[in-house]
């Protein structure tokens, strides 16, 4: 059975994004502090590139298969990614009368992300 092989990558490929969520945003929160929701911001802006570089060459050629392409977007930068601690946190931001840096944190992260899919997207395609 197909989908239940790509079903078990997903799962498995999440685990291991959403491992990678809380160790590499604790480092982030360690080195930079927690005045801004740097470790969000930071596995945010790895997602997007990654996202952008997997899905252009998963698209554009057969070197990462369906199931493979599949794992590592849906599962591990699903697990990995955090728009829903992203939405949290600055909503906490909002309601704590941190305004501006509530919109910093909109604003960056939705500029730096498109820029670094972008980014992902322009790896490929300079490199095929």
């Amino acid at each position: 059975m197909p989908e239940m092989k790509t079903a078990a990558t997903i799962a498995i490929f999440c685990a291991g994004g959403g491992l990678t969520r809380y160790y590499l945003s604790g480092w982030v929160y360690n080195l930079l502090g927690r005045s801004f929701p740097y470790g969000t911001f930071v596995v945010n802006i790895i997602g997007a590139f990654f996202i952008g570089l997997i899905m252009e060459l998963g698209l554009r050629s057969t070197m990462i298969p369906d199931t493979l392409r599949l794992g590592l977007t849906v599962g591990f930068l699903g697990g990995l990614t955090t728009f829903s601690t992203f939405s949290f946190e600055t909503f906490s931001l909002l309601e704590d009368g941190q305004f501006l840096i509530a919109f910093t944190n909109i604003l960056a992260s939705v500029l730096v992300c498109l820029l670094f899919t972008w980014l992902g997207i322009i790896t490929v395609r300079t490199l095929a």
